[in-house]
């Protein structure tokens, strides 16, 4: 259990530096992280990091994909690990 938590800490943290990182280089005109790549890390468990991210950092707020795609990438998260932990413990 102490693992699991320590991944999903750790999967969110990345997905928020990722939407700050590909912020600033939004900002500056530099090579952005790909959206794939963003949304890779939000399926990877990093979902509620990067809505944190986007709200934060006020990124990607205005693509309905990442507006409405990365809640509804949490809320199945957190559906399955309700599952999990109803079926475990």
């Amino acid at each position: 259990m102490t693992i699991a938590i320590l991944y999903f800490l750790i999967i969110n943290l990345i997905g928020l530096t990722l939407m700050g990182i590909d912020k600033r280089r939004a900002i500056r005109g530099a090579w952005r992280i790909s959206e794939a790549s963003l949304f890779t890390a939000a399926l990877l468990g990093g979902a509620l990091g990067c809505i944190l991210g986007m709200n934060c950092f006020r990124h990607k707020t205005r693509h309905w994909y990442f507006k409405y795609g990365m809640p509804a990438i949490f809320f199945v998260q957190v559906l399955i690990g309700v599952l999990l932990f109803r079926r475990f413990f």
